[in-house]
């Protein structure tokens, strides 16, 4: 199929600035139709729409350009009509920058007793009220069209840690099948004038030979992003490890690389050191939610004893808001009261740390020191050596 070998380049700008001279970690900037993004970047996951405990100003403040929402949930409620009638998600939620929105497959994939995978598409009963559903490649990118996504992903079928070969290889070819579905569905979006751009996602499971053959078959079809699924699934960090660095080798420099689903500083900086460009994951807000913050210094969880008279900020090191004003005290009282307000300052902060991360990696790569920034990272914030320098 020729339109396979086309790049729609005016659907997205990728540019390498720089690349770490001692690791695979790149600098670089996406151009998407809501201001550019710059690269590594990690993206908060609104999943109905809004991130929780959060304001599209906090999410300004912190500096996030880009942020996840969620098909599955939107296409169940509000609903798309509502959606379409008020304009498109970013009317419909006001945040002004842009969306990536996934495809439902991980959330129809997470709902095991309630659904069905065919070649036709994901059939399952809704969460909500039990109703009926077939998600087909051709819905999930016409549901994201609606919503105005500068990002899409492909209708995929994610396998779990454990899964046997055959199963893996059935899940793999079923993802192909529709990618080759999704792909002609985008195009015709874009040629009636949708702007938003598709990724395509390799998947394969933890067998070799099937995440090569999945890179190669996905590779045909010229998306303007690729993004790596099915890893961090239940595996050990080892796993993790392994299959991050030979699926990513089997990627285009060219194209911006995503994977799916981490959200933790030593899974983030290691996808930074293999040249992954995006992540995202619910972690930091939900940790947050349940008393939980990130520090230099590790974990810290609000709820313990220790911290009712624990008059210092969450993390002495950190310039947020939150460590400028509040003690771990106060957040532990709010937490242990069940104010609103310790999700709110929580969420904050353990975004704010992230992001932070993130641009100090950013800088690192410029000056060609991410692998000794990395190092010093998390020697302390895993309060020892990186096992696997």
């Amino acid at each position: 199929m020729n339109s396979q070998n086309v790049t729609l380049d005016r659907q997205i700008f990728f540019t390498i600035t720089h690349t770490d001279s001692a690791s695979r970690a790149r600098r670089g900037t996406i151009a998407l139709n809501h201001g550019l993004v710059e690269t590594p970047v990690f993206m908060p996951v609104g999943t109905n729409g809004t991130v929780k405990a959060l304001t599209n100003e906090d999410l300004e403040e912190i500096g996030f350009s880009i942020i996840l929402a969620n098909t599955y949930h939107l296409y169940l409620r509000p609903g798309t009509e509502v959606i379409e009638k008020a304009g498109g998600l970013r009317s419909f939620t006001q945040w002004s920058k842009n969306y990536l929105t996934d495809s439902g497959g991980f959330q129809i994939f997470s709902l095991a007793p309630f659904r069905k995978i065919t070649s036709e598409g994901a059939a399952f009963r809704s969460h909500i009220d039990g109703s009926y559903h077939l998600l087909t490649p051709e819905k999930a990118v016409e549901i994201q069209t609606i919503l105005g996504s500068d990002i899409q992903m492909q209708l995929d079928v994610c396998t779990a840690w454990g899964t046997p070969e055959k199963k893996a290889r059935e899940a793999l070819e079923i993802t192909i099948q529709w990618l080759k579905r999704a792909y002609e569905s985008w195009r015709c979006s874009v040629d009636n004038g949708y702007n938003g751009s598709l990724f395509s996602i390799v998947q394969g499971n933890f067998y070799p030979e099937l995440r090569r053959e999945s890179a190669e078959k996905t590779l045909e079809y010229d998306t303007p992003g690729i993004a790596i699924g099915g890893l961090s699934v239940g595996e050990n960090d080892e796993v993790f490890r392994e299959y991050l660095y030979l699926t990513s080798r089997l990627l285009p420099d060219e194209k911006p690389r995503y994977v799916m689903g981490i959200g933790t500083p030593e899974y983030i900086l290691w996808a930074i050191e293999q040249g992954i460009d995006m992540f995202d994951c619910v972690l930091p807000t939900r940790v947050g939610r349940n008393g939980l913050v990130l520090t230099h210094d590790g974990p810290v969880s609000l709820k313990k004893a220790e911290n009712a008279g624990s008059f210092i900020p969450i993390d002495k090191s950190c310039s947020c808001k939150v460590c400028k004003t509040y003690s771990r005290a106060y957040m532990r009282h709010l937490f242990k009261t069940r104010e609103i307000l310790c999700s709110i300052l929580a969420s904050y902060h353990n975004l704010y740390f992230l992001n932070k991360m993130v641009l100090d990696a950013r800088s690192a790569i410029s000056e060609n020191k991410f692998m000794d920034f990395k190092k010093e990272f998390l020697y302390r914030y895993l309060n020892k050596e990186d096992q696997n320098e």
